[in-house]
């Protein structure tokens, strides 16, 4: 008896048309995923040492009070800082702004209203 000839589907590819076209906002379009980088962050704060008492002014813990742990520089400066909730962040010098001795660790526009 003879064997018949193995015959295989077309492949799944081969019916796919063209990739559709990605519109600018489409987060699958690389090119509509630009990001936009702050070049005065390679200067960084100066003022910013070790044990100071910070602010961090974005991202999670944005407008709590934090002490800076470890400074390491590079290209952009960035400090280890440990807030008053006890959670350790890394962040840019430059998201940081120096808290001055004798200040309340919170502004006053974000403090509760004192009622007379």
């Amino acid at each position: 008896m003879r064997r018949r000839k193995v015959t295989y589907p077309p492949p799944k590819t081969a019916t796919k048309g063209p990739p559709p076209l990605l519109g600018a906002n489409d987060p699958r379009n690389p090119a509509g995923r630009t990001v936009s980088i702050n070049l005065s962050a390679v200067v960084g704060r100066s003022s910013i040492g070790l044990g100071d008492r910070v602010r961090i002014l974005s991202g999670l813990y944005a407008g709590e009070a934090a002490t800076v742990e470890s400074v390491s520089g590079g290209v952009i400066p960035a400090v280890m800082v440990r807030t008053e909730s006890g959670r350790t962040r890394r962040s840019r010098t430059i998201d940081l702004e120096p808290i001055r001795p004798g200040a309340p660790a919170t502004d006053e526009s974000e403090a509760p209203p004192v009622e007379a």
